[in-house]
């Protein structure tokens, strides 16, 4: 699934630095314009290309049902499976992808960078990786969001990406500066350089 421009306009092999940007969440305008910074010193043309993972309808009601406690989950439920309109679900989680995406595009637009975009439904890794080889990117970013929780899952994305793609990627968290960042825990923030 595709939006925001097809990727044939720029970034292909010897047309300017690309960089690849695998987000979750619609990027803030702060958030844009420090992925922006990073490249304002290069001479030639940069362009971000970036990819965010179209949210798993199935997931997110098996998410919702696994925070059922276990004395709910012997009581008699009070709304069965069945009354679940999953393909509800699944545009719901089109419609805030596309506009996750389109608010990520404008944002880093705002900011002064070329930036193009697709809802990706392939695996983050696999996605990143295959955008990667398609376009020559030169690097790869992966912004996660802030929360606990979100980075001990999404980590795990920056050390599959070192494993498998043979460019430099940055993990920057959403939502915060670099200062903060170079501030955090351990393993937090900019990482993979």
């Amino acid at each position: 699934m595709s939006d925001n421009s097809s990727d044939n306009s720029s970034g292909g092999p010897g047309q300017g630095y690309a960089v690849v940007l695998l987000v979750e969440q619609a990027l803030t305008a702060h958030d844009a314009a420090q992925v922006h910074s990073l490249h304002e010193a290069l001479e030639e043309p940069v362009t971000y290309h970036v990819l965010l993972p179209l949210e798993d309808a199935a997931a997110r009601i098996e998410s919702a049902m696994g925070s059922l406690t276990a004395g709910d989950m012997l009581a008699t439920p009070t709304m069965p499976m069945g009354e679940v309109d999953l393909d509800a679900v699944r545009k719901d989680c089109e419609e805030r992808s596309s506009a996750e995406l389109a608010t990520t595009i404008e944002a880093l637009r705002a900011s002064g960078a070329t930036a193009i975009g697709e809802i990706v439904t392939d695996p983050p890794i696999d996605a990143l990786a295959a955008k990667v080889a398609a376009v020559d990117g030169r690097e790869a970013i992966i912004l996660t969001r802030p929360h606990v929780v979100a980075e001990f899952f999404h980590l795990d994305w920056t050390s599959k990406a070192r494993r498998r793609i043979g460019v430099p990627i940055l993990h920057l968290l959403e939502h915060e500066t670099f200062d903060e960042q170079a501030e955090g825990y351990g393993d937090e923030g900019v990482t993979g350089l």
